[in-house]
């Protein structure tokens, strides 16, 4: 596992829920990361309990996290170490009911 695939697998497993995105929680940097913050909010996460790595800030991150996932694309959403997906699915799996269940187990 190269360093960059270290320092994310750490970041991934360092809490409960942890969301690679562009821009931060209170400043998401695209529509896409904007939509993933405002589901979690809907399924209660509280803002401290949320882990936001901004891969803007990170050029490694922001490749290595593709290839750490194997998904193209971000955001992306970790439950206790699980890749979820990405903003699509989180709308699709919080509109099921699946998400809320899932971030309710994890707390």
């Amino acid at each position: 596992m190269s360093d960059v695939q270290q320092r994310i697998d750490g970041i991934v497993k360092s809490s409960d829920v942890v969301l690679f995105m562009k821009g931060n929680a209170s400043f998401p940097m695209c529509g896409f990361s904007g939509r993933a913050v405002q589901i979690l909010k809907a399924c209660g996460v509280e803002p401290k309990s949320l882990k936001t790595v901004n891969v803007l800030d990170d050029a490694e991150i922001r490749q290595g996290i593709k290839e750490y996932s194997n998904w193209p694309t971000i955001p992306q959403l970790y439950v206790k170490g699980e890749f979820v997906g990405g903003s699509d699915i989180m709308m699709e799996m919080y509109e099921s009911g699946e998400l809320q269940q899932m971030l309710t187990q994890a707390a």
